[in-house]
């Protein structure tokens, strides 16, 4: 079935000096923007609070006067009604002679695309609407607060260009160039046939392109309408190898209920690469670096770019690893099954209160670590290969409607071969009555029972 989606194509740019300067300049400009949009917002918002107390003051109840009270709040074709009355221009005085008045703002809006300005007061809008939508409680997921202000070296370094689709201002020039407006051409790091073909071929129309800085790296993601074929059910392949159990650790990134290859059963194991641990001695020396140079001097400009990079270098190397291991469960099962874990709980500290302080906090920190350097939040949430196949989510403390996969798990993680189980297969009525071979656990780790299933589960 073929059907019109969109796809975002990330490339890796390979600016020159100037058009790195042109990426700052344009991120700067897109943050003052959201800032200048979000000022008018909260203003009126403040506006509507002072005249909420003023009437309660009077003696009206608070209710009715908030309902009373009408303060609209801008929006963006408002706010940029408003900055294009009120702007500078760089190339002409501010103001005529003999005129007195503050200086006008944005007197360099010239010098960026006007996109940059428009995306931005929409990324302000939905900031805003977001945090309504979770105030009445017409939004799912965690609460959102208060719409925060950017501030320059915290905020992230972005913008997004759009276009007329029927006049493209935003194309490739060849499979290694990616040609911008007000930029230019700038060069990819790495091949565009692949969109370029499919924009040949008049599959795909490039509607906009954001650009972010991440690390000691610029990236365009190009988001472009797709027209592809969609399977309506899963391959002969995928229904014979059937459902899929995935069970994420930390000893191993992933243990499954049936194992990748046929042909290999230790493949039902993805071991755990541990990129964090691996440079952690690189960040260690680069974070002592950084503590060592002086506030706001070059060398600590320099030695917070070296930080941010190796953060960036793991951060690669772990979305590799994710994007490769849900490529092969996509295309090979018909069906997966992942653990709905609760991330942040599991990685709560153990610090406690000064008046009940916690235990062992060292070791929880080390553990949290550990399950942060696998991010399965990034597998449970919204896997990259798993969009178009069926996903369920397994609760960890009941059984669902899966209980032989989590059967198998469980038979799974005692069948590997270990000094303690010697690669023999646990009955299922020992591993209920927690029974593992094996020397005598101690109290703290011994398997707790879950209420629903009695099945043992995992101490953390």
């Amino acid at each position: 079935m073929r059907q019109e989606v969109l796809r975002a194509f990330k490339f890796a740019l390979d600016p020159s000096r100037v058009q790195g300067e042109a990426f700052t300049r344009h991120a700067g400009a897109a943050r003052w923007a959201f800032n200048h949009a979000l000022g008018m917002k909260v203003a009126a918002h403040q506006q509507w609070r002072r005249e909420v107390q003023a009437l309660v003051g009077q003696g009206l109840p608070e209710v009715e006067a908030r309902k009373k009270v009408r303060v609209p709040v801008p929006t963006k074709p408002v706010i940029q009604k408003h900055l294009n009355q009120i702007k500078g221009d760089s190339r002409r005085g501010d103001l005529p002679e003999g005129a007195y008045g503050p200086a006008r703002p944005c007197p360099w809006w010239h010098e960026v695309n006007t996109h940059v300005f428009q995306s931005a007061f929409i990324d302000a809008d939905r900031a805003w609407q977001n945090w309504l939508d979770s105030l009445r409680g017409a939004r799912a997921g965690r609460p959102v607060g208060y719409p925060r202000f950017k501030k320059k070296g915290r905020a992230r370094e972005s913008f997004r260009l759009h276009h007329d689709v029927k006049r493209p201002s935003i194309r490739l020039a060849g499979y290694r160039r990616l040609r911008l407006p007000t930029v230019g051409e700038v060069r990819l790091h790495e091949s565009a046939k692949r969109l370029a073909r499919l924009v040949d071929r008049g599959e795909a129309v490039v509607q906009s392109v954001t650009v972010v800085r991440s690390g000691h790296r610029w990236y365009a993601s190009v988001l472009c309408k797709v027209t592809a074929e969609l399977p309506e059910r899963p391959t002969r392949r995928q229904r014979e190898r059937g459902r899929v159990g995935v069970d994420l650790g930390v000893k191993h990134l992933a243990v499954l209920s049936q194992p990748l290859d046929p042909d290999d059963p230790a493949s039902a194991f993805v071991a755990n690469p541990r990129h964090l641990r691996q440079a952690e001695h690189r960040l260690a020396k680069a974070q002592r670096a950084l503590s060592r140079a002086q506030k706001d001097s070059a060398r600590r400009a320099k030695a917070r770019r070296r930080v941010a990079r190796l953060h960036h270098e793991v951060a690669v190397h772990r979305g590799t690893v994710l994007h490769a291991m849900t490529k092969q469960l996509a295309t090979r099962f018909a069906e997966v099954a992942i653990e709905d874990l609760n991330v942040a709980g599991m990685t709560r500290t153990a610090r406690g209160t000064l008046e009940a302080p916690g235990r062992r906090v060292k070791q929880k920190a080390g553990l949290n670590r550990s399950i942060l350097d696998t991010s399965p939040g990034e597998l449970r949430a919204a896997p990259p290969a798993l969009l178009q196949d069926p996903l369920v989510r397994l609760h960890p403390r009941g059984p669902g409607p899966l209980v032989a996969l989590q059967q198998d798990l469980l038979r799974l993680r005692v069948a590997k071969p270990t000094p303690h189980t010697r690669g023999q297969d646990v009955p299922l009525h020992q591993l209920r009555a927690g029974n593992r071979p094996g020397p005598q656990r101690r109290p703290e780790h011994r398997p707790t029972r879950c209420c629903s299933c009695s099945m043992p589960c995992r101490p953390w």
